[in-house]
């Protein structure tokens, strides 16, 4: 099931709005078993995992053991019910990692095969099965994507100097762990400062994935990035996304240029003057089946999204210096009155890179 796991990250940015799955068919007891086929669902969502593994393994998974990270789809969609085809191989067992609360499934993979007298054992490694798809679980939910948090600052929680420099506060492994991070999301998400200051592309700059670069994604309630940005003149080559709140006269003329030139303008209602609605953004994202979002930039964005209770994780790099007080935060004002109202979040992991860490936490429930 670890061997299904690692599969099925390979998907991760690529295959939404479906879930990244992973299948590893074997042969013989476990200690000695002869791995017969591998899969993993590909670019775009299809072929499935299962299909993947089933057409590597051919006539030998007749008999074999199929260990899949995500109960096996029971519904007609483009492609045939995978619980189908491993019915149809003849496996003798399937190994699931985690249920699959789609409705379309739900139980029926599951149902389907042991009513084939296939002999399933269930929950598997579950935990790291559901936080892979975390995403995916989250828009069949909530009807929007995860959000991580990423965040970048010296030991004393500074993205910035009092003059604003900050290239690079984080090494150069952290950086490239970042860029893996960019990777895996299926949109990257930045606000209208982040946007000016630093005319970002936001591209996965790592050699060889370059292809894996997330959807861009600017908030701007205010339309107050100009429309030489780097990422408005790439819209063309590369799905970019406005988000901003629904025009005047005026603004009208501004996004029709954007959207002569490639851009996906996203109108949105306001919850406060000026500002976007971040929720009704998110779900917005999510109706285009997007699934995993990562948060980058200065801290206002990441704040006003913790302010909502709309971040559920972060990654937080951290590098061995002091900025002082007088250093821009990462996280601004919350504007708590009580203890009890500050979000909270649980340490999942701490990962050393260089002189840096990175430590992830997840939104506690």
């Amino acid at each position: 099931m670890r061997s299904a796991l690692a599969l099925a990250r390979r998907g991760l940015g690529r295959v939404w709005p479906n879930p990244a799955v992973g299948c590893v068919i074997v042969a013989g007891a476990e200690r000695d078993a002869r791995v017969l086929g591998r899969g993993w669902t590909q670019a775009g969502g299809r072929p499935h995992a299962e299909t993947e593994a089933l057409a590597r393994a051919g006539t030998s998974a007749k008999a074999a053991t199929a260990y899949v990270t995500l109960e096996p789809c029971a519904h007609h969609g483009r492609t045939p019910p995978c619980a189908d085809a491993l019915i149809a191989a003849g496996v003798a067992r399937v190994v699931v990692g985690v249920a699959d609360r789609n409705p379309r499934t739900a139980g029926r993979g599951v149902a389907a095969l042991r009513a084939a007298k296939i002999d399933v054992i269930e929950n598997v490694l579950a935990r790291e099965a559901e936080e892979l798809n975390a995403g995916f679980f989250m828009r069949l939910a909530q009807g929007r994507p995860l959000v991580t948090l990423k965040l970048a600052t010296s030991l004393d929680g500074r993205i910035a100097t009092a003059s604003g420099e900050s290239r690079w506060i984080t090494g150069e492994r952290s950086r490239a762990r970042a860029h893996l991070m960019r990777a895996e999301q299926d949109a990257i998400l930045i606000g209208a400062g982040t946007a000016i200051a630093d005319d970002p592309l936001l591209t996965c700059r790592l050699p060889g994935m370059e292809h894996r670069s997330p959807i861009p994604v600017v908030v701007d309630g205010g339309r107050r990035v100009p429309e030489s940005a780097k990422l408005f003149r790439t819209a063309r080559e590369r799905k970019t996304i406005l988000a901003t709140r629904a025009p005047d006269a005026a603004g009208k003329k501004s996004l029709a240029a954007l959207a002569a030139a490639g851009v996906e303008i996203m109108e949105l209602p306001e919850d406060t003057p000026g500002h976007v609605d971040l929720a009704a953004m998110l779900r917005a994202l999510g109706d285009r089946g997007l699934t995993r979002v990562m948060v980058e930039g200065g801290g206002g964005m990441g704040t006003a999204l913790l302010r909502r209770g709309l971040v559920d994780r972060i990654a937080w790099f951290r590098a061995p210096i002091l900025l002082g007080n007088d250093g821009v935060p990462a996280v601004a004002g919350l504007e708590l009155a009580k203890l009890a109202e500050a979000p909270g979040f649980e340490r999942t992991g701490v990962e050393t890179l260089g002189d840096d860490l990175l430590e992830t936490y997840r939104k506690r429930a």
